[in-house]
């Protein structure tokens, strides 16, 4: 500790040099680790206190500064008169193991002077602001030692012989960088500069020749392989002995020389590449691409084009097979068709969930694959009717369990997610459960109420309003059934009456004739259930639509009575013969006040088909109005009860519901259109246009020209005016 003996320079740095003498020894000797130099500890504590005493000096004989030079002059000493002159004479791997062993030398040196130097670093160094003792040797390694050393070609050349299959010590490697990280002084510019930068523009040209070759002699997934396998031995390189900021510029050079640059010739190879893949199912080799492909900034778009092209194939596939089966005269199978749509959702769903791990880009590409064709029509039908026909013959069907049926219904509203046309599925389907609701006797309300509320949580309440008020309003309209048959004392006209009330709001619009003149028994039934409806309420107009009614009827023939469930229209007409044998067409026409296209359905139903109780004259296929009919008494049947149908009406149903849904559609882009006026003001023909789009296109994609006569029609009705200035620009008119 400071005594009062005053202490000159000249005596304090020959006992520092007897110290680093020895120091300098017995690293020379390497006969001890780094963590066992057997300094003697009097002679640290001699050589400390020396120093010590020398800096707490007073004025003239504080040695601090000369000492801060004095530690500057034995690190310089050390580095240029023992640690070059050893590495001078090296060469290849030889220099890197000799600087490496001075390397470990030359911090062990360092660590044992700056604790004899700690006093000095700790106040005189840190008042004057000057460099540490660390900063001053590390630049005195670098200036004398890594400046004069040209070791980077010798560790590039290692790694380029490691990246070939060839063991090296990567120890060594990762000693001799540390010395390029530390002569950055605390930054890694001079390993960047120094070394980094060589690497990386090497690896880029071996990999770019790799990639070269490859491409031309691998299939797709030999070539994913090699980059895969190359991606993880380069990390490792990484991990073992360069610093941890070069790995990502590393792997992101392998990327682009092995995968972006290659990408379009890789996934198009034309039997290995993306579509080759799908098409055979490997699984792994897909899950492959996602993994390579996945880091790589927008590297998985070009995948997912190629898997959503692929997919657009596969789906126009299947739906040229049914249009060139309907071109042909076959029928178009709906659960065929939507079946093998439903089957392909499924199989490119599982890509999407296993191998592309439920990536967004993938869910797009298979939409918008799905879009394409499941919007294409077949034999002039909509995907939007085959669909609700699906729907329609799946509740109908019976044979399948509760599990099949609902895995089905998932199905259906997840094809629906793409129809564009999804006001005319409505449509069709909301006329269809109309059917089964009124006309279906094995109707499985849980399986129509899961399809609703799947379709409600997917579309929105509204899309299913009306039809969730028919399912309910069904029930309701059995209670009140069972109601009017406690008020009745006796069978009106001797019939048994059975009524379904519907609100005309929730109910498809349906054809009718109200002014059908009815036979005297069925007056009697319509007036008893007026009379009942009257007293329960006065608020509502009953509407007979007689076109849905279903009637039991006696059949009185020679050989044997039979019950004939026949419509309506049906019972009407035979009913006419209770009075007479024969009738002209134009009598019954003018008996019944029926319209001439359902008069000419029943009697093709009665005379012509399979069932004829009436019989024809002529006897022809075909109604005319010059035609004759007489009660067939001689009809017979091995059935005791037979049901008579009439001539399906589908192309004018069909057509029906295209025309409703149209008007529909002309009021919905209306109101779309005067909503984007009212709040807007002033707006261009264009922006118009791409708004009504955007706010419709939930429902049903507007056609650009529909919407341009919408426009037309609300400048005829005032509700918008035309820029004097600009005629493309529209005002709307309060």
């Amino acid at each position: 500790m400071y005594g009062k003996t005053i202490i000159d320079f000249e005596e304090g740095c020959e006992c520092l040099e007897t110290g680093v003498s020895k120091l300098t020894r017995i690293l020379e000797e390497e006969t001890t680790s780094e963590t066992e130099i057997p300094i003697d500890p009097e002679e640290y504590l001699t050589a400390y206190t020396t120093i010590y005493n020398m800096c707490c000096q007073t004025p003239p004989h504080n040695h601090s500064q000369r000492l801060y030079d004095k530690y500057h002059d034995i690190v310089e000493r050390y580095t240029y008169k023992t640690v070059l002159p050893c590495i001078q004479h090296k060469h290849d791997e030889y220099l890197l193991r000799e600087l490496s062993r001075r390397w470990d030398h030359y911090k062990v040196f360092v660590k044992w002077l700056s604790h004899l130097f700690s006093y000095l670093e700790r106040f005189f160094i840190s008042q004057r602001n000057y460099p540490s003792l660390l900063e001053v040797a590390m630049k005195s390694f670098r200036d004398l030692v890594y400046l004069e050393v040209q070791a980077k070609d010798v560790v590039m050349a290692l790694i380029r012989r490691e990246r070939e299959g060839e063991q090296i010590d990567r120890e060594l490697l990762k000693n001799v960088l540390d010395v390029f990280v530390q002569s950055g002084m605390g930054t890694i510019e001079r390993y960047e500069k120094d070394f980094e930068k060589f690497l990386l523009e090497d690896m880029a040209s071996y990999y770019a020749r790799k990639a070269s070759s490859w491409i031309q002699e691998d299939s797709c997934p030999e070539y994913m392989i090699k980059s895969e396998e190359s991606l993880r031995k380069e990390k490792e390189r990484a991990t073992h002995y360069l610093h941890s900021t070069t790995e990502p510029k590393l792997v992101e050079i392998v990327q682009n020389a092995l995968l972006v640059s290659v990408s379009k010739q890789l996934l198009e190879k034309e039997h290995s590449g993306c579509s080759a893949l799908l098409r055979d199912a490997k699984m792994d080799d897909l899950s492959r691409m996602y993994r390579l492909f996945n880091p790589i900034p927008k590297g998985l778009e070009p995948v997912a084009e190629a898997f959503r092209i692929h997919v657009t194939r596969e789906g126009n596939t299947l739906i040229k097979q049914a249009q060139d089966a309907a071109a042909n005269g076959s029928v178009v199978e709906e659960q065929g068709l939507v079946g093998k749509i439903i089957d392909l959702h499924d199989k490119y769903m599982v890509y999407v969930k296993d191998c592309f791990k439920n990536h967004t880009l993938f869910h797009k590409a298979l939409k918008e694959a799905f879009e394409i064709f499941c919007n294409k029509k077949v034999a002039e039908r909509s995907s939007a009717e085959l669909l609700a026909t699906f729907c329609d013959n799946l509740f109908k069907m019976s044979g399948k369990s509760d599990e099949a049926i609902e895995a089905a219904i998932d199905n259906v509203v997840k094809l629906l997610d793409y129809s564009h046309d999804k006001d005319l599925f409505a449509e069709f389907y909301r006329n269809q459960l109309g059917r089964r609701l009124l006309f279906c006797h094995n109707f499985n309300e849980e399986h129509e109420k899961s399809i609703l509320s799947k379709m409600k949580g997917q579309q929105g309440s509204q899309y299913t309003s009306k039809m969730e008020g028919m399912v309910t309003e069904l029930e309701l309209a059995k209670e009140f059934q069972k109601g009017f048959k406690r008020c009745l004392t006796a069978k009106p006209g001797g019939i048994d009456l059975g009524v379904t009330v519907l609100t005309s709001s929730f109910w498809p619009r349906y054809k009718n004739s109200p002014d059908l003149i009815l036979p005297r028994e069925m007056v009697d039934c319509v007036e008893a259930f007026k009379s009942y409806y009257a007293m329960k309420t006065n608020q509502r107009k009953l509407t007979w639509i007689y076109s849905l009614g279903t009637c039991h009827v006696i059949g009185n023939f020679d050989p044997k009575p039979i019950e004939l469930v026949l419509s309506t229209y049906q019972a009407v007409v035979l009913c006419l013969f209770n009075n007479t044998e024969r009738l002209t067409y134009k009598e019954m026409i003018e008996q019944l006040n029926l319209s001439h296209e359902d008069l000419v359905r029943v009697l093709l139903s009665l005379s012509c088909a399979k069932h004829r109780i009436l019989k024809k004259e002529p006897d022809s296929k075909s109604i005319s109005t010059t035609d004759v009919f007489e009660f067939n008494s001689k009809f017979t049947n091995t059935m005791r009860r037979i049901k008579v149908s009439l001539p399906p009406m589908e192309d004018q149903d069909r057509k029906k519901v295209v025309k409703d849904v149209n008007v529909d559609r002309h009021y919905a882009i209306d109101a779309s259109i005067v909503r984007i006026m009212k709040s807007r003001k002033v707006l261009p023909h264009q922006q118009i246009v791409s708004q009504c789009v955007e706010q419709l296109s939930r429902t049903f994609k507007p056609d650009v020209r529909m919407i341009k006569k919408r426009i037309e029609d609300l400048l005829t009705r005032e509700y918008l005016e035309r820029d004097k200035e600009n005629p493309n620009t529209f005002k709307y008119v309060a």
